[in-house]
Parts: structure tokens; C-alpha cells; sequence
């Protein structure tokens, strides 16, 4: 009796797994394969922690030369015009939005006001930022290739414009630095969020 109970419990085994085997023959597998021509490349001092944050304006580039020197000028030429890029995008958004919920007299004057002086600032504070990433290859061409990520503070670039802001004569009377900031972590979030 107990033979007989252990033949049928290894046939009841026997049958399920066969039963299971045949059933995942049926299903496919849902992870994308990649195409036989390309091959997968790590992009060095690129990623999620080279992203622009409510913290930081972040941008990366890559340069390539023959020449070591021009690779790396060429990597920070082109970070550098991505990270003014979107500083500019965000100052314009945070202007236009803290200038429309504003009561000034004249928009249009205040507008073109506080643009010029933020692009004063921007220009200044764009020599103090900061190398968060810097790598360096040679190809099988012998070409050099260099890979960069910078960063500026948003709180600094904000405290900039706040001390450029307040010492102009015209726009200090109507001027709000806590609104201006609150306009400006509102357009810092939605980069974020991007």
C-alpha cells in the first residue's frame, strides 16, 4: 500500500512538471532583444545623476578630436550652450509667470527689465560652474574623445539675481524676492519632473 501511494505521488510530480514545461513552451518572452547589428554603449558622465534637479542646473557633452585639448574644448563648448540653454528657458519661465501674477504698471517695461538683468547675471555666474564629470577615451582612429558633465547651484544663480534685482532703482519698488523664488523652485520642480 505505501508503494503504491509513493508511485503515484512521483507520478503526480512526473505529470505536473511536464504539464508545466509544456505550458511555458506556449508563453513568449516579453524582454526586448536587441538588433544582432548594434551593440550597447556606455555614455560616460551621463545618466540620471547628470540630470537637472530642483538643486542644480546639470548638462554633458561629448567632444571628439584628433587633438586631446580641442576634444575637451568642444565637450565643454557644447555643455556649456546646453546648460545656458535651459537656464535661459527656466529665467524666461520664472519671469513671465512672476511678472504676470505681479500688478505692475507697465509689463511690457519690467519685462524687458528684469530679462536684461537676468541675462547680465547668467553671463556672470556661467564662468562659476563647476566640472561634476570628466572622462577621456582614444578610438581605434586614433581620435580622442571627451566625455563632460557640469553643473551650476540654482540657489546661487537665484541669490545673484536677487542682489541684481533689488539694487535696480526701477524694479526695487515692486520687486518680492520670496515670490520671486517661489516662481522660480515652481520652474526648477518642473524640470525635475521632466
Amino acid at each position: 500500500m505505501k508503494m503504491k501511494f509513493t508511485s503515484k505521488i512521483i507520478a503526480a510530480i512526473f505529470i505536473g512538471g511536464f504539464a508545466f514545461s509544456i505550458a511555458s513552451c506556449g508563453k513568449k518572452d516579453k524582454t526586448p532583444k536587441k538588433p544582432e547589428d548594434e551593440v550597447l554603449i556606455k555614455v560616460y558622465c551621463s545618466g540620471e545623476e547628470y540630470w537637472t534637479n530642483k538643486k542644480y542646473f546639470r548638462a554633458n557633452s561629448i567632444g571628439e578630436s584628433l587633438d586631446q585639448i580641442t576634444s575637451k574644448k568642444k565637450a565643454m563648448a557644447n555643455a556649456k550652450a546646453d546648460l545656458a540653454s535651459s537656464i535661459n528657458t527656466t529665467i524666461k519661465g520664472t519671469i513671465d509667470n512672476y511678472v504676470k501674477s505681479s500688478e505692475f504698471n507697465n509689463t511690457e517695461e519690467v519685462l524687458e527689465n528684469f530679462e536684461s538683468l537676468t541675462r547680465e547675471v547668467i553671463n556672470q555666474e556661467l564662468t562659476g560652474i563647476k566640472t561634476i564629470c570628466e572622462k577621456q577615451t582614444k578610438t581605434k582612429e586614433g581620435k580622442y574623445k571627451t566625455y563632460i558633465a557640469l553643473e551650476l547651484s540654482a540657489d546661487k544663480l537665484v541669490t545673484k539675481m536677487n542682489e541684481r534685482l533689488s539694487k535696480d532703482e526701477r524694479l526695487r519698488i515692486d520687486y518680492n524676492y520670496e515670490k520671486f523664488k517661489d516662481t522660480f523652485d515652481k520652474e526648477m520642480e518642473k524640470l525635475e519632473n521632466r
